[in-house]
């Protein structure tokens, strides 16, 4: 495995970032149909271990906490707290009541506490805003974010899924006030949801900000034939939210993967992901396995280099898509507020 830096700071990351939201079977959790229990989880963690994967992502919501748990138990059981990197966020709504959710002060000093009782750990590498907050001043949140990483519970800050305008706004909040600065954006980006390309990725890159996309594989679909089903492709509202809607121009871009994988001589996901690599500023894609394999895939797909001819052929068939991923889930937040 060779290692890159986490956008403009000395940390060193693995290029295949593994995403922890199928770990954790808790009840009401949303994706808990396909999600993975415990042993099956740990089973995943520790062949990323074997194969040199050393940054890991989670969020205190993903099964109410419950992935948090299993991924720091099996990073304390499996790996080296020097040379491992955990990602967690804060945002969702952890309860229903007043101050159960946000970006507050209130709410990020509580969570990370929260956070990293579960883990199990002493602090975590990156902190990441799940979301844009729209009811509390960036500066309020920029400053709690600012002593947690003074206070020695998180070493980096991240940002995800927010508008270019939101994101500028919260790096002009650190620069102004000497507050700690965000090092890395975690957007939706594949080959079928390129609008980030307008905006976000042209300031991540000028602003020398790692980007680590979630949903790489567009939930499986640029891993498989358009009319193969699965279990998640079936049960998972989120997914189904993203990606329905399109399905009929993103049907030709899935079928010229196909096509230039089998010019490869390689498995689908491979183009998908050595696309994605070759993008700047993307550093590592976030993969959320549930088998072996399909880790193994991952990794494999560090050694494919697509030639730019390529590139654009699968990039051609590409048609603007209504903005998704931005809105503080499905409302949830926003329904506390009066």
């Amino acid at each position: 495995m060779e290692y890159v830096k986490l956008g403009n700071t000395g940390m060193d990351v693995s290029p295949i970032c593994l995403g922890a939201m199928s770990f954790g079977t808790a009840e009401g959790w949303v994706h808990n149909e396909w999600a993975l229990d415990e042993e099956s989880s740990r089973t995943i963690i520790k062949r990323a271990l074997d194969l040199g994967i050393n940054f890991f992502d989670t969020a205190n919501a993903y099964a109410h906490g419950n992935s948090e748990e299993i991924l720091g138990r099996a990073i304390n059981d499996f790996a080296n707290r020097d040379e491992v990197v955990i990602a967690t966020k804060v945002f969702v709504p952890m309860n229903q009541g007043p101050n159960g959710g946000g970006l507050s002060r209130k709410h990020i000093m509580s969570q990370i506490d929260q956070s990293l009782k579960r883990l199990g750990l002493d602090y975590v590498d990156l902190y990441i805003i799940h979301r844009w907050d729209y009811y509390t001043p960036i500066e309020e949140t920029m400053e709690a974010l600012h002593d947690i990483v003074k206070a020695g519970k998180v070493r980096y800050l991240g940002a995800s899924a927010m508008y270019a305008w939101q994101f500028q706004k919260a790096l002009h909040a650190a620069e102004k006030h000497s507050w700690t600065r965000f090092v890395s954006m975690q957007n939706h980006y594949n080959l079928i949801y390129r609008e980030e390309e307008r905006e976000m990725m042209p300031l991540c890159r000028e602003e020398k900000i790692a980007v680590t996309p979630y949903s790489p594989l567009a939930s499986g679909r640029l891993a498989r034939d358009w009319s193969e089903s699965t279990q998640r492709l079936e049960t998972d509202p989120i997914a189904r939210r993203k990606y329905d809607a399109t399905a009929a121009a993103d049907k030709m871009v899935v079928e010229r993967v196909a096509e230039v994988a089998e010019k490869y001589g390689v498995p689908r996901a491979h183009i998908s992901l050595a696309w994605m690599l070759q993008k700047a500023p993307v550093v590592a894609p976030v993969i959320g396995a549930t088998k072996i394999p399909h880790l193994e895939s991952a990794v494999e797909a560090l050694e494919v280099q697509l030639e730019a001819d390529d590139i654009t052929y699968l990039e051609e068939p590409y048609v603007p898509h209504p903005i998704v991923g931005l809105i503080p889930y499905g409302g949830q937040l926003l329904s506390t507020r009066k």
